[in-house]
C-alpha cells in the first residue's frame, strides 16, 4: 500500500490499473483527453521513469504509462524457446493490446531506452496502429549487435554481460543498480525508491536479463526478416549529447536506415533525457506529437 502510495505522488490524478493482456499483465497509470499517447519506460527503471513528462503532457494528450512485461509491477512471463517469452514482438502485442483495453486502435508511442527498442518493433509489426513514434537515446537493435564496435561494447558493456546465461547476470545486476541508483540527482528520491523496490524482486531481475538475451537472439531474428521493411511513420529521434550514442553513432542517419520519416535533435544531457532534462524533452515532444 505505501509503495502504491508513493507511485501515485508521483502521478497525481491518474488511474492505476492492471490490465490482462493474452501475454502477461500489464501495470498501467494513466490520465488526460485528447490523441492517445503511450510512453514506454528503459533500463533499469519502471513506468515511473515518465512522472515528470506525463502529467504535464495529460494536460492535451489521453496518456497510457505502462511497466514493460518483466519489469516494474507488470507480469513476469516464462522465458520460452529462443526467450520468446520477452522478445520486443510479444513485449509489443502486450501494449497493442493495453491500448485496445482503453479504447485506442491508433495511437503515438514514445519510448526511452528498452521501450524505444519495443516501439520499433511495434511500428514494424502493428504499422496501421501506430501514427507516430519518439525514440530516446537509441538506434536500433540491429545496428549495434550484427554490426559491434570495441567502442559500442566498450560503452554499453552491460549488454554484453546481462545476455550471458543464468544467474550470472541475475547475480551482478544488483551491483549495476547500485551504481545508478547514485550517479544522478535528477533521480528524485521517490522514483529511485520506486526502482530500488521493483528490482529487488528476483523476478524483475531475471526478466530483464531476459529483455536483453532476447534483444540478442529472437529480436534480431526478427529483424533480420524484415530488414527490406522500414517504419512508414513519422519518426522522432531524441539523445543526450553528454551519452555514448551522441560520439557513437550519427543517430539521425542510422534512423533513415529504418524508417522513411525520421527528425530529431541531440539534446544537452545524457541518456536518461525524461528525468534529467524533462522540460526541454516534454518540449520535444509535444511538438511532435502535435504536428
Amino acid at each position: 500500500m505505501l509503495a502504491n502510495l508513493g507511485r501515485m505522488s508521483l502521478f497525481p490524478g491518474f488511474k492505476t490499473e492492471r490490465v490482462a493482456t493474452s501475454g502477461a499483465a500489464i501495470h498501467t497509470v494513466s490520465a488526460g483527453n485528447g490523441p492517445p499517447v503511450l510512453l514506454l519506460h528503459g533500463f533499469p527503471q519502471s513506468h515511473v521513469e515518465w512522472h515528470k513528462i506525463a502529467p504535464p503532457l495529460a494536460e492535451e494528450f489521453t496518456v497510457v504509462v505502462t511497466d514493460l512485461r518483466g519489469y516494474g509491477d507488470s507480469g513476469k512471463p516464462p522465458d520460452g524457446e529462443n526467450h520468446s517469452g520477452h522478445s520486443k514482438r510479444a513485449t509489443a502485442r502486450d501494449q497493442v493490446e493495453v491500448m485496445r483495453h482503453f479504447g485506442f486502435d491508433q495511437f503515438a508511442v514514445v519510448g526511452h531506452d528498452r521501450g524505444g527498442r519495443v516501439g520499433h518493433r511495434m511500428a514494424l509489426d502493428h504499422p496501421t496502429l501506430v501514427t507516430k513514434l519518439a525514440v530516446i537515446d537509441i538506434v536500433p537493435t540491429h545496428k549495434l549487435l550484427r554490426y559491434t564496435t570495441k567502442e559500442f561494447a566498450t560503452a554499453y558493456y552491460h549488454w554484453f554481460l546481462l545476455i550471458q546465461p543464468a544467474p550470472l547476470p541475475e547475480n551482478i545486476i544488483p551491483k549495476i543498480l547500485d551504481l545508478f541508483a547514485h550517479r544522478g540527482s535528477f533521480i528524485e528520491p521517490e522514483a529511485r525508491a520506486e526502482y530500488m523496490r521493483c528490482f529487488s524482486d528476483p523476478a524483475t531481475v531475471h526478466g530483464a536479463c531476459e529483455d536483453y538475451r532476447a534483444s540478442a537472439s529472437i529480436d534480431l531474428d526478427h529483424d533480420d526478416a524484415d530488414l527490406d521493411r522500414k517504419v512508414v511513420c513519422p519518426l522522432l529521434a531524441l539523445w543526450g549529447e553528454h551519452a555514448p550514442m551522441h560520439r557513437l553513432y550519427d543517430v539521425l542517419a542510422t534512423w533513415r536506415e529504418r524508417a522513411s520519416n525520421v527528425s530529431g535533435k541531440a539534446l544537452p544531457g545524457g541518456h536518461f533525457l525524461p528525468e534529467e532534462l524533462p522540460a526541454e524533452t516534454l518540449a520535444e515532444l509535444r511538438a511532435f506529437l502535435r504536428g
